[in-house]
């Protein structure tokens, strides 16, 4: 069975489906590219900035298509010139989805697998072909990309038996995993690069703005700190109601003393 080879315009839906970051588009091209000839065409191999610029190209033509995210149209991701690889042409969606779900397997590492029922997918990938067709289509787009089925105990399952109705697990083969992405840690390389990056941003700020040694820092003088407009009315109030408790006696209430001077 074929076993399909990834081109730019897979790369580019793959980061349009899944809403990667645009700040990091060029981590996960990276990742990719150093991955090389098992995933990707022997052409984008060659040289990292052309396969960025291809990448890029795709990008804008899916965007131009409405290409954005998980809810687009799945058949956006070819034109009608183009031919299916690993399925029958007349199920060219089904191959599409299923590209972007072996990338993404790749692009995860620790994601062990994904979910899926095979059952209800024609109507949301849009194909019209006969369920005979289809199932058949299902198992050569599974080996096609490297994948293996699984019930949801874990227990292998023939897909050329026909598909059931209830979630499968896809996984990429074990073989796959060793030969491929055996020692690659995506994630790690990419904190490793956020990392390097932040430190030498910080490091650029240093050189530009520099730093005031803490022994060095001069405070103001009191004379010229300014009082909060809050403060100076807090103090006025302070000292009127000093000012009203010194003219009446301590002890004796106001009208008792009145009453008293009018006595005598």
């Amino acid at each position: 069975m074929h076993k399909y080879i990834f081109n730019a315009r897979d790369i580019a839906a793959y980061f349009k489906w899944f809403s990667v970051p645009s700040y990091l588009e060029v981590s996960y091209m990276q990742y990719i590219f150093s991955i090389g000839k098992p995933v990707l065409a022997a052409p984008l191999t060659a040289d990292f900035e052309n396969f960025k610029k291809e990448v890029y190209r795709e990008l804008y033509y899916l965007w131009a298509c409405g290409f954005e995210n998980e809810r687009s149209d799945i058949s956006n991701m070819h034109d009608g010139s183009s031919f299916a690889v690993i399925c029958d042409q007349e199920c060219i969606n089904l191959e599409s989805y299923m590209k972007l779900i072996a990338l993404h397997l790749i692009f995860t590492k620790n994601l062990p697998y994904v979910k899926i029922n095979f059952t209800g997918l024609p109507l949301a990938i849009g194909l019209e072909c006969d369920y005979s067709i289809y199932e058949e289509n299902v198992y050569k787009a599974v080996t096609g990309l490297d994948l293996e089925c699984t019930d949801m105990f874990g227990r292998p399952f023939d897909l050329r038996n026909g598909i059931p109705d209830e979630l499968l697990r896809l996984s990429l083969t074990s073989r796959f995993k060793q030969e491929v992405i055996a020692g690659r840690d995506f994630r790690e390389s990419l904190k490793k690069n956020q990392d390097e990056k932040m430190s030498e941003l910080k490091e650029k700020s240093l050189k530009i703005f520099g730093t005031i040694p803490i022994g060095k820092r001069q405070r103001r003088p009191a004379s010229s700190r300014r009082r909060s407009p809050s403060s100076d009315r807090s103090r006025g109030e302070i000292a009127n109601s000093k000012s009203t408790s010194s003219a009446q006696p301590k002890g004796i209430p106001l009208e008792e003393r009145r009453h008293k001077e009018g006595n005598k």
